[in-house]
């Protein structure tokens, strides 16, 4: 039996066919991969969804033609982005991308109608202004016209699965990255929608982690074959998913998701709602099994991935083993705050860093293997400052940390962050997305 797994990340995507084989192991053969590009048109960043499905659907025709048994397709993506639809059925726009300077300075304006104490406890969420509340309160404010030809608000992996099978829904554990979501109620937080003008009736109904959605659509069956195959709503978050991989007993455990992003956190029944948590800058999220990722959203391989994007721009060839090998025998000790807004979207990362350095008073580093250093350095100072949060804020004693993700073959980073954190570093999967993925829909077809 075979699964596909479709993985939209910030910066590529992926279509992978998972195999199950004895023991439940899964067998991952990558066919189709593709760029994520994130355009410029006049002030606003999209992402260009049109290209991403032709991408998704070129991935599917390869995995029909190569694989049969496939029975199912799950879709997971980044969180908060959204796209509508309008009562016809159509796309309004490509997405807007989180990275828009739309939401700039948008959380005092959202504080001055609903106190971040009652947002907190409505929702669990971390205030972010790239978060789906506030990205839509910035269209209010402006009177943008797509809200009032809006029938359906869909989130990334909702929209893909709607023109994959005709069929609108949101899923539970993306649905919970947007500040709109009740944990309390299990359900759309009313009094949000309320207070700031944002017309509820675009969203569709919750449905949780491993729903059969539907089938492929006989339209898109005639392009790309797989007649009879279901689409299924899996962890359709990408961290969610990758922590879906993670077999881990008891509760003295945490998880960093590393990638472009550092995920941390932990698992718990419920919900923590307290100010503490609040103040921390935590957020609490859906979890596949209805549970919930008590997390707190870190800045991650960011500043390296546009440090290494600015070098080989400019011709000087690079890569991730030789920069790690250098930065092993640096003796720059130098620590930036990775969450500052000067590394958000910076012209030059080398420069922003540099910058930062100067400013702290700070030694700045000066070759590859010395901002290679001060990035993980800085990255396992955050993870050790990350988890003694955990452990006040949740009363649990943190003695595992699972890594997951592309940063789980950083070597000096997982070394790092086990010296820093005192916790013993497990890595795990680079491919946990598409494990949990699988595994979600793999569930799915059990029940």
């Amino acid at each position: 039996m075979r699964y596909i797994a479709a993985d939209f990340g910030a910066g590529s995507g992926r279509v992978i066919v998972g195999t199950i084989l004895p023991g439940d192991n899964i067998r991952l053969d990558e066919v189709h991969r593709f760029p994520n590009r994130q355009i410029r048109l006049g002030n606003t960043v999209y992402w260009d969804f049109l290209a991403l499905f032709e991408e998704l659907k070129t991935g599917l025709k390869k995995a029909f033609a190569q694989y049969d048994e496939i029975v199912s397709i799950g879709v997971d993506t980044w969180g908060v982005d959204f796209g509508l639809i309008d009562r016809n059925g159509h796309l309004i726009s490509n997405p807007v991308c989180y990275r828009d300077s739309r939401t700039a300075g948008i959380l005092e304006k959202v504080f001055q109608t609903i106190p971040r104490e009652e947002l907190y406890t409505l929702t669990g969420n971390q205030f972010m202004e790239i978060n789906t509340a506030f990205q839509l309160y910035s269209m209010v404010l402006r009177n943008d016209p797509a809200l009032k030809i809006a029938d359906k608000l869909l989130f990334t992996p909702d929209l893909f699965n709607y023109f994959l099978t005709g069929i609108a829904v949101n899923e539970y554990t993306i649905s919970s990255t947007s500040q709109l979501f009740c944990h309390a109620t299990r359900g759309w937080a009313d009094e949000i929608f309320k207070r700031l003008n944002i017309p509820e009736h675009l969203m569709q109904p919750i449905v949780p982690s491993g729903t059969v959605i539907g089938q492929l659509s006989p339209e898109l069956v005639s392009e790309v074959g797989g007649s009879g195959v279901k689409v299924v709503a899996v962890g359709s978050h990408d961290t969610a998913s990758a922590l879906a991989s993670i077999e881990a007993e008891g509760d003295n455990w945490a998880f960093i998701s590393s990638g472009t992003w550092s995920l941390m956190g932990i698992e718990t029944d419920s919900p923590i709602l307290t100010p503490e948590a609040m103040n921390c800058d935590f957020t609490n999220e859906g979890s596949v099994n209805g549970k919930i990722r008590f997390l707190r959203n870190i800045t991650g391989l960011w500043l390296l991935q546009n440090l290494m994007k600015e070098w080989e721009t400019a011709g000087e060839k690079c890569s991730y083993s030789d920069l790690i090998a250098e930065a092993e025998h640096c003796h720059l000790n130098s620590v930036v705050d990775v969450d500052a807004p000067c590394f958000n979207k910076p012209d030059s990362m080398n420069k922003a860093i540099s910058r930062y350095c100067t400013e702290k008073g700070l030694e700045a580093p000066r070759t590859k293997g010395e901002f290679m250093r001060c990035v993980v350095l800085s990255l396992a100072t955050k993870y050790a400052e990350v988890k003694h949060m955990l452990e006040k804020c949740s009363g649990r004693k943190i003695e595992t940390i699972y890594i997951v993700g592309g940063g789980s073959q950083n070597y000096l980073l997982n070394r790092l962050t086990e010296e820093l954190t005192g916790a013993k570093v497990i890595c795990k999967a680079v491919e946990a997305t598409a494990i949990g993925n699988i595994k979600v829909q793999q569930m799915a077809h059990k029940l």
